[in-house]
């Protein structure tokens, strides 16, 4: 992921500020704190997601190669690109992944206009 925001150095160091900010308030439980670390870490991977867009492009690609009757079938891959780029956007931690989500759903939904219209 090209976004400085979401590289490892600038994560780390908006946790640091947190925990600075946290130890200033006083005491906290540091086990607490690892767990949290970890759901948030968890929630921000992105992976997942872009593996299944790159799979759904493939069938998209896949299918219409074969040609035919793909209306319907390119109207469901376009309702699971807007899933996961409705999924890209909440886990977004930066304005500049947030626009790239919301083009992206742009994107969608012309496809979806247009695999409407086939058949």
């Amino acid at each position: 992921d090209a976004s400085p925001a979401r590289q490892p150095q600038a994560i780390r160091e908006k946790l640091r500020e947190a925990v600075a900010q946290l130890c200033e308030l006083g005491r906290f439980d540091e086990t607490r704190l690892y767990q949290e670390a970890v759901l948030l870490a968890a929630k921000a991977d992105i992976r997942e997601e872009l593996d299944r867009l790159l799979s759904h492009v493939g069938a998209a690609r896949k299918l219409l190669a074969e040609g035919g009757a793909v209306g319907r079938r390119l109207d469901f891959l376009a309702q699971e690109f807007g899933r996961e780029t409705n999924t890209l956007c909440a886990k977004s931690n930066d304005a500049s992944l947030t626009n790239l989500g919301l083009e992206l759903k742009v994107e969608v939904e012309q496809l979806r206009e247009q695999a409407q219209n086939i058949e």
